[in-house]
């Protein structure tokens, strides 16, 4: 039986960055909600009852190799490499032999090297439905422990909640009282690499003298958060208008729209957030907007918690 996930767009509404490590990744504090937009995953098992040598797939299903990947959709055709979802559905099969083997089939909505977490998000979707394919045989803390090792978003993209990401992003505090409110993605359509936004950033090396704070309380109140994000800055959002000036055009056209609370670069990539009170308001703007600007990617959804219910 074939199952789905949705791989929610990671969006970082604040991203301190503390400095750069000894090991070459950056120590980090950002706060992390999802947007109720994002790619599509499916997984088919394959059929364990199928006999020994009917097929190619049924020899190969205890393999790690084992694993098949189909991609389509409107930004397919900007991946290229291995895809992390078939290095992250082999690590789990090393880690755990007893996994069924499948195919994966992801329909690629969100933008490539767009600051949304995509490809950790879709790596994240891949485990989780690994563990619903193999339900009883691992848990998702169990499986758990490999996304640090596939990448310092996977960890804080495996639950898809609001929380605050410290370390490299590995290590993880949920976030309580996050309000429920709408956002607005808008990208210009220029694809932007972490590594280079980092390069261009040259941090100062990690000291290892920041005292941790505890995640925030938010209470359920729009205006604490509000308060909150509007007090911190995406660190790399100088950085990544240096190496794409399209960035601050996009930001000061969502700053003029109407009802607009905050405006702000979403991790390392190009794409824009404006967050509004209600996912109403956000929608409205954004049907504005793509009339504005019918060239760049626009949409909009309820910011926080995905699966959570207004």
């Amino acid at each position: 039986m074939r199952i789905r996930e949705i791989a929610w767009a990671k969006l970082n509404l604040t991203l301190e960055v503390l400095g750069r490590r000894d090991d070459g990744f950056h120590e980090l504090r950002s706060l992390v909600a999802f947007a109720g937009v994002g790619d599509s995953l499916e997984f088919l098992p394959y059929d364990p009852d199928v006999p020994s040598g009917a097929s190619e797939l049924a020899e190969a299903s205890n393999s790690s190799d084992a694993f098949a990947l189909d991609i389509e959709g409107p930004f397919a055709k900007g991946l290229s490499g291995e895809n992390l979802i078939l290095i992250a559905a082999r690590a789990a099969k090393d880690r755990f032999p007893q996994l069924n083997s499948g195919t994966f089939r992801l329909v690629k909505t969100l933008p490539v090297a767009a600051g949304l977490g995509g490809g950790s998000a879709d790596a994240a979707a891949a485990l989780r439905l690994l563990v619903q394919a193999n339900n009883g045989t691992v848990c998702l803390n169990d499986i758990a422990a490999l996304a640090p090792e596939l990448g310092s978003d996977v960890a804080v993209c495996l639950r898809s909640k609001p929380a605050m990401m410290t370390g490299r992003g590995e290590r993880v505090e949920p976030v309580k009282g996050f309000p429920q409110c709408g956002v607005l993605l808008a990208n210009p359509g220029v694809q932007l690499s972490t590594a280079d936004v980092y390069g261009e950033l040259r941090a100062e090396p990690f000291r290892g003298e920041e005292k941790s704070e505890p995640p925030p309380d938010f209470g359920g109140s729009f205006e604490t958060l509000i308060d909150y994000v509007s007090a911190r800055a995406n660190d790399l959002e100088p950085a990544a208008l240096r190496l794409v000036p399209q960035v601050g055009t996009v930001l000061s056209t969502l700053e003029s729209l109407a009802g607009v609370r905050l405006v702000r670069l979403s991790g390392s990539g190009v794409t824009c957030l404006a967050v509004f009170a209600s996912p109403r308001e956000a929608l409205r703007a954004a049907i504005l907007l793509a009339e504005q600007e019918p060239e760049w990617w626009i949409t909009a959804g309820i910011l926080g918690d995905p699966h959570a219910e207004l």
